[in-house]
């Protein structure tokens, strides 16, 4: 009986294989997962405007540190986001922080 050889072609290229890792709209850095952030918080009217992918430290301590108002009306994009004044010392200190090292707890409000 004759056996049938699988046909194999050239294949994707290595660099194709190997996953590209998620990079944090706000700090930069590039992690293990990102959640999506609505730019202007559904709340407020954005639930079909630009969103954008954070990691998870960042996304809770953006609702951590600025209502849901203050999203909407004051910085409705990244750039707007980035340039926070209640977010700048965070920022600061998440760009040096190695991925694997931070916890994820939400402060209680």
């Amino acid at each position: 009986m004759a056996r049938r050889r699988a046909r194999l072609g050239p294949g994707p290229p290595a660099a194709s294989m190997a996953r590209a890792q998620p990079q944090c709209g706000l700090c930069e850095r590039t992690v293990q997962a990102t959640s999506r952030h609505h730019l202007v918080p559904r709340e407020e009217g954005g639930r079909y405007g630009p969103t954008v992918d954070l990691c998870q430290p960042c996304h809770s301590s953006v609702h951590r540190f600025l209502t849901n108002r203050e999203l909407a009306r004051q910085y409705p994009t990244v750039e707007a986001l980035r340039a926070a004044e209640g977010l700048q010392t965070y920022l600061s200190w998440i760009r040096k922080q190695r991925v694997e090292c931070i916890t994820n707890r939400r402060g209680r409000h």
